[in-house]
């Protein structure tokens, strides 16, 4: 079984119809790390989120779609946690092997992230920093899982989309997932996802 870390990053969680059904999915031996909840000003424990790092196989960024990127929490967290000579340079290495993903949730449609939609580039293009930092600190990189047209949703879609996430999360927590034949996608898609030959952790 994959250790997996979601940390969680909302700003404004008790405004969300999405993100809080969602984590009523999350399976009960996945670990959520609300950061804000955790550090409202910003002042991140460093060693506390290096050794949570540590003890998972795979790190989930969940948050809204801010801006084309993530909520500033995240950005604070990268750079006070991702030091040199611990995740990345010569003697960095503590993260190598490790897996990294965005999942997230975004206003605008599918169609709006092409290259000929209204934001000219797809969502795995717009988080291209994410994924250079993760390589740059020898993690292999996923491709985003994304929640689109969340002003739309009903409540009926907005359940299916919770029910999809689980499932999602129980297959990535099961190994049963090809995560090579995953990485290389602009996008999940959670209604075609490639299926491990064979267990085994990621």
């Amino acid at each position: 079984m994959a250790r997996i870390l979601i940390l969680f990053a909302h700003p404004a969680l008790e405004k969300s119809r999405v993100h809080r059904r969602l984590l009523t999915r999350v399976p009960a031996d996945v670990t959520v790390h609300d950061l804000y909840e955790a550090y409202p000003d910003f002042d991140v424990d460093v060693a506390r989120e290096q050794a949570l790092l540590l003890a998972h196989d795979l790190v989930i960024l969940q948050h809204p779609f801010f801006w084309y990127s993530t909520p500033p929490l995240i950005k604070q967290w990268e750079d006070l946690v991702l030091e040199h000579g611990w995740a990345y340079g010569s003697q960095g290495t503590r993260l190598r092997g490790k897996w990294m993903m965005n999942l997230l949730t975004a206003g605008g449609r599918a169609a709006a992230y092409q290259h000929e939609g209204y934001n000219r580039f797809t969502v795995r293009e717009l988080l291209a920093p994410i994924e250079q930092t993760a390589r740059l600190c020898g993690v292999q990189y996923l491709p985003p899982y994304v929640i689109h047209g969340t002003h739309r949703l009903d409540e009926p879609q907005i359940e299916l989309q919770a029910d999809l996430y689980g499932a999602f999360l129980a297959a990535l927590r099961d190994d049963a997932l090809d995560l090579h034949a995953l990485a290389p996608l602009s996008a999940v898609d959670p209604d075609n996802l490639p299926l491990a030959a064979a267990q085994g952790a990621p």
